[in-house]
């Protein structure tokens, strides 16, 4: 299974991709999707999309695992990241391409084995698991390679083979 991890953002989108089979993972590729500061808004979403369309189209994932929005406190960051995630979902909706969302809880309890664990921890597993020489970066990289292990560690073989097959055609 080709798993695309996506850690949604406007100025920064995180992106790792892992093949995975059951006890093992295999690197495909990792980085950032970055936009300037200094342009308008749309047009970040526009570079956005555009680069989501070229992972998609390079890596053919069978599915995307996204972090799921959570904010307490600056709601227009989040309406933005909103704006940015919904691009992102929609491109793998166009292609009937399964997204599940995780909670940074849920990430740190699959990744390091505690809901609570400081970002550090998270990281440093993620260079571990994936026998990396150091932590990927920027941090938003690294986060998205735990979302794609996470999605790893939850989807089980029947009930995702299922879905697999039935978006395939198989």
């Amino acid at each position: 299974m080709r798993i695309l991890g996506i850690d949604p953002g406007y100025a920064i989108v995180g992106w790792g991709v892992l093949d995975s089979r059951p006890g093992a993972f295999e690197l495909k590729g990792f980085g950032a999707i970055l936009t300037e500061a200094d342009l308008p808004f749309p047009k970040r979403l526009a570079i956005i999309a555009a680069d989501m369309e070229e992972l998609l189209d390079k890596y053919q994932p069978d599915c995307l695992a996204i972090e799921k929005l959570y904010f307490n406190t600056n709601t227009t960051t989040a309406i933005d990241v909103a704006q940015a995630r919904g691009v992102i979902v929609a491109a793998c909706a166009g292609r009937n391409i399964p997204v599940s969302e995780y909670t940074p809880s849920q990430v740190k309890q699959s990744v390091v084995g505690y809901g609570k664990a400081e970002k550090a921890q998270v990281m440093e597993m993620v260079r571990k698991l994936l026998k990396l020489e150091k932590v990927p970066r920027p941090d938003d990289t690294a986060d998205a390679l735990a979302l794609a292990i996470t999605h790893s560690h939850v989807a089980t073989g029947a009930v995702f083979s299922a879905g697999l097959k039935e978006r395939k055609g198989i």
